[in-house]
């Protein structure tokens, strides 16, 4: 037993003890006050129905020493010191969603890359492996989910206590064990067991990056989904990647050789050492994930889930956009705050007591977990027996005497907080006191009149104090999602879950009404979990088991697609082939057609230019002007009408000059001569620079007269068709064509020196996305004109 130093308590501040705001000390609520002489009952109080028993409701006052008014002093918790832990909480959780810098006890937010709440359509049977939820043991479940929001679990639900020295032992030691449970499970339900598909309960802080090994975004599914990474939350993303690996242990765990690894690869790894059953670890969840999934519907929208059980954790759905991790812009994803680790760095120093150092002396994190050790149903014994042990040293508990259990860490669990913390007195015979004074005999104490009293109220204390601080770490939350969803009153449905819950009924009065005062702009319901969470990680799983068929359906159409480094090479080789064959003249598949094109520009070319794209259902007209100072480039699309590129050559070209017509007109070009280039994106075989024969029409292009025909003339003859035009025709006659494996070169060298007359030609053979990097890109071109 540690030495914990003896506090006085100021007599102007014994009136205050574990008042909540408005004077109402809510676990003892037929109390007026507290003060130096003694504990004194609120008029109207009920009667104890056990007579002779020293009940918290007798009407005899209870004489309090100064040391026990320290003691439970201690354990107060004002409303600034809950504001301030909700306003510096709300900070930490802020910084951390913006990827900034921030100690290593800081919150974590990690996020759980599950996009949305269920619909209530998910279908299938799972195996649901909890791990971390309870402390020292493990569950396995199997779920039926049936859709139409219903599900089936009992009676196929098993929990397994873990033996201290496979917490404490190798990480290999413990998930064989965890294979081994699964196995024994299995074993003795009458199930069909073939490609079983399991969720994975994991209640331990971990980076994620996926529900399972393969990253992928639900493209088209239905139901809600579950976010990649990625930018494009609706595509179909595959990564392969580390999936779930664990930051640190807590709540009693400390296994080897687990920090820093996948823990989803170590539960695979062992299932197929054991042997007996082909299970597909499908996903992975954290135990608030679980239960606020498994909210049940009909209570609005349940975006937060809440776990006092070992440990403490909260979840809930953030704007996608705000975790700055995913790189998202549209969308929610449920983000673990973590807040567990809160206080390790001094944060909540003024709260903490002498007791609180004393507990996190003794414990296997020293320093770590500091908030989740006020709270956590695996510490709130341990506080009370530091108490207990500390008064009856001092002489105001058990006649002064302790015993080798009440010295001993661990001897006092939450099962007996809960037992012993019931002042309501229920009828039966072990309960309220009688049952506190069992309890403590069994400790191998001697139990006075008095004690079992203040053994409730040390009790009381505790509990009372875990619950406010829990709900100043929740009121931070919701003030977060008020805010990121920029609401002038949040109305929320909260799931709750974990062992505290539902052994303190008090507990979650004392959260509900300090929420109500710490955020009086939410409105929230709070939604017992259902089976502990299970059911939500089968929804999970049921989702991640969808996309992994979705995902396997998707290889094998995409499979013959896939080409490998020997492929690509005979590709190229014989891409290398044809085109030697093309360029000796040869029968090839590739025609290797000359351009004419004998030079690349030298940054000398100045002048205006009307630039023409054809080569696809839209057809551009572009005023290009090249300074000194750059190229400025003006354009307009023109669409093509099926009926005029499955018409007649001169139907589609008399529409081409239409085009020139109405952009000069509108540029205010009108009777001016400009130098012109054609970008003509078909297969042509060239005789010059201004000289060229379609060959074929692609692209859907088919107009009639006009394969074999020089295009350049095609285009001669509609501009002298147009009488405005006519006596101009010479302005027309450069012309351009560039293959598509040319597009490249066309984007180094689109502009060129002119003819006699200045003409240019401009090319953009790689379709309008290149034009508009050709256009983002001036400097490199904007020295570059037509060149003879």
């Amino acid at each position: 037993m540690p030495n914990i130093a003896r506090e006085e308590l100021k007599p102007e501040e014994s009136e205050q003890l574990l008042l909540l705001p408005g004077g109402h000390p809510p676990l003892w609520n037929h109390m007026d006050s507290i003060g130096p002489v003694g504990l004194r009952q609120r008029e109207g109080a009920p009667g104890c129905s056990q007579e002779g028993l020293p009940c918290p409701s007798d009407s005899s006052e209870l004489p309090v020493s100064p040391q026990v008014l320290a003691c439970l002093q201690q354990f107060k918790v004002t409303e600034t010191q809950l504001r301030q832990i909700q306003a510096s909480l709300l900070c930490s959780m802020e910084h951390a969603l913006g990827g900034q810098a921030s100690p290593a006890s800081s919150v974590r937010m990690l996020p759980t890359y599950v996009g949305s709440t269920p619909h209530g359509t998910e279908q299938g049977d799972f195996v649901v492996l909890e791990l971390g939820a309870t402390g020292a043991s493990l569950r396995v479940l199997w779920v039926t989910l049936v859709g139409n929001e219903g599900h089936r679990m009992e009676p196929w639900s098993q929990e397994f206590v873990i033996p201290p020295e496979v917490m404490l032992g190798p990480g290999q030691q413990l998930f064989d064990f965890a294979a081994h449970c699964l196995s024994e499970f299995l074993d003795a339900i009458p199930m069909d067991k073939k490609g079983l598909q399991l969720g994975f309960s994991f209640s331990f802080p971990c980076h994620q990056t996926g529900l399972d090994r393969v990253r992928q975004s639900g493209h088209g599914d239905s139901g809600w989904k579950v976010c990649s990474p990625m930018k494009a939350i609706g595509g179909l993303i595959q990564v392969f990647c580390p999936q779930s690996t664990l930051i640190s242990w807590t709540k009693g765990f400390r296994c080897s050789g687990v920090e820093g690894h996948d823990v989803v690869q170590l539960l695979r790894d062992a299932i197929k050492r054991q042997g007996a059953y082909s299970i597909d670890v499908v996903a992975v969840v954290n135990d608030t994930v679980g239960t606020m999934m498994g909210c049940e519907p009909g209570f609005g929208p349940c975006e937060v889930g809440l776990v006092v059980d070992t440990g403490t954790n909260a979840c809930y759905m953030e704007e996608a956009r705000h975790v700055a991790v995913l790189d998202e812009d549209r969308g929610r994803v449920c983000v673990s705050v973590e807040w567990g680790s809160f206080s390790d760095d001094g944060v909540l120093g003024p709260v903490l007591t002498t007791f609180d150092h004393a507990l996190d002396q003794e414990s296997l994190n020293p320093g770590a977990q500091r908030f989740e050790k006020m709270i956590g149903g695996l510490y709130l014994g341990e506080l009370v027996r530091l108490v207990l042990a500390h008064l009856a040293q001092q002489g105001v508990l058990f006649d002064g005497c302790t015993s080798s259990a009440l010295l001993t860490q661990g001897s006092i669990l939450l099962e007996h907080v809960a037992e012993m913390e019931d002042t309501l007195c229920p009828s039966s015979p072990l309960a309220g006191a009688a049952r506190v004074h069992a309890i403590l005999q069994d400790l191998g104490l001697s139990v006075g009149a008095s004690d079992a009293k203040l053994v409730q109220y040390v009790c009381a204390a505790v509990l009372t104090r875990a619950a406010r601080l829990c709900a100043a770490a929740l009121a931070a939350v919701l003030s977060r999602l008020r805010h990121s969803r920029e609401l002038q009153m949040l109305q929320i449905a909260v799931a709750t879950g974990g062992r505290v819950f539902e052994r303190h009924p008090s507990f979650l009065s004392i959260l509900q009404e300090t929420v109500m005062l710490l955020a009086p702009e939410c409105d929230v319901s709070f939604i017992p979990s259902v089976d502990g969470g299970g059911r939500g990680v089968a929804m999970v799983t049921a989702v991640a088991a969808r996309l992994a068929a979705h995902r396997h359906l998707l290889e094998e159409t995409l499979a013959p697609f896939r080409l490998n480094h020997e492929q690509l090479a005979v590709v190229q080789a014989q891409m290398r082939e044809a085109m030697v064959k093309g360029l000796r003249g040869e029968a090839s598949s590739l025609r290797m057609l000359p351009t004419y094109v004998r030079a690349t520009p030298d940054g000398t070319e100045r002048g205006d230019f009307l630039a023409l794209d054809l080569g696809g259902t839209n057809f551009r007209v572009l005023l290009v002007r090249v300074t000194e100072g750059g190229v400025k480039i003006t354009s307009q699309v023109y669409s093509i009408p099926e009926y005029v590129a499955q018409g007649s050559g001169q139907q589609l070209f008399d529409h081409i000059v239409d085009c020139i017509v109405d952009f000069q007109q509108k540029q205010g070009l009108s009777g001016q001569s400009l130098p012109l280039g054609f970008t003509f994106s078909f297969p042509c075989r060239q005789l010059g620079l201004d000289q060229g024969i379609l060959l074929n029409w692609t692209k859907g292009f088919n107009a009639s007269d006009c394969e074999g025909q020089d295009v350049v003339c095609l285009l001669r003859e509609a501009i002298g068709r147009r009488q405005e035009l006519a006596p101009m025709p010479a302005t027309w006659r450069s012309f351009r064509m560039w293959q598509l494996w040319l597009g490249t070169q066309a984007i180094c060298a689109s502009i060129w020196s002119g003819v006699p007359l200045g003409m240019m030609a401009l090319w953009t053979c790689l379709e309008p996305a290149l034009m508009q990097m050709w256009t983002r890109h001036p400097s490199t071109l904007a020295s570059r004109a037509l060149r003879r």
